[in-house]
């Protein structure tokens, strides 16, 4: 059985007197979708933060490619192999999309005092990197504000991809689209995980979840609930334990105790 590329065990995270995550575990493998599931304020942000780099554990241990590690900025996360896309994902409105694909790394061209960008480089490793996603751009030139909310996050998934991503954390990456737009990050994201990678998908909509999903995640209130693989957890299992569904059974019968109590005493 192959080891976890990513792993973190009993991570608890602190903010001052608040706690956000209280002892999380969970194991991230190559090749497979791991999706993190909650509701809003379930501690899901918090744990992709630390992941990234952008928060550290205030306890526990995070392990990467089998070695402990401490990650103390995204930049050091991502020179690890960990890249992670965001809802706002980083892209310039008014730019083409070559511009977009290579901001922050541009190729260059000659040397010394005559070293320039090397558009054509971009232009036409734009188009082979988007190809081997199953895009075929119209035009890499386009501005990338232009686009479709799906064919943008297909822009971050392959850049990330082509700059060498062992694991890849997709942010909420289907929340703001329609279920067309969604459907075609959803092959994005299955196209990520054929190509060898791990992928982190972050997401409140356990539909989306299980149409790509190996392994599941569940946060509730800062804590694991468990970590599950698909032949273990059905869809409506999940949406019972991200809805509390116990919870609100219980509430339900509490109410209708009251009414009957209510009732009794007229």
């Amino acid at each position: 059985m192959s080891q976890p590329v990513l792993e973190v065990r009993n991570i608890t995270k602190m903010f001052g007197s608040v706690i956000a995550l209280s002892h999380v575990s969970a194991a991230v493998k190559a090749g497979e979708v791991t999706c993190l599931l909650g509701d809003n304020g379930a501690g899901k942000s918090t744990l992709i933060k630390i992941l990234s780099g952008v928060h550290q554990q205030t306890e526990g241990d995070y392990f990467f490619e089998g070695q402990r590690v401490m990650f103390n900025s995204p930049r050091e996360a991502l020179s690890h192999g960990i890249a992670t896309v965001y809802q706002d994902l980083s892209l310039i409105p008014l730019m083409p999309i070559w511009r977009n694909f290579f901001l922050g790394s541009e190729p260059e061209t000659g040397w010394g005092l005559f070293r320039r960008y090397d558009i054509d480089f971009a232009r036409r490793t734009v188009r082979q990197e988007l190809g081997k996603m199953g895009i075929d751009i119209r035009d890499p030139d386009q501005p990338v504000g232009t686009m479709s909310g799906g064919e943008r996050q297909s822009i971050a998934i392959a850049r990330a991809v082509y700059f060498g991503a062992k694991v890849l954390i997709l942010d909420e990456p289907t929340a703001a689209l329609g279920v067309k737009q969604a459907g075609t990050v959803l092959r994005y994201v299955t196209q990520a995980k054929t190509r060898g990678l791990a992928v982190i998908f972050i997401t409140h909509n356990p539909h989306h979840a299980y149409a790509v999903g190996d392994q599941f995640i569940i946060l509730k209130r800062g804590r694991t609930l468990g970590q599950w693989s698909k032949t273990e957890l059905s869809r409506e299992e999940m949406i019972r334990s991200m809805s509390g569904a116990d919870e609100l059974e219980a509430l339900s019968h509490e109410l209708s105790e009251l009414s009957r109590r209510e009732m009794a005493a007229k």
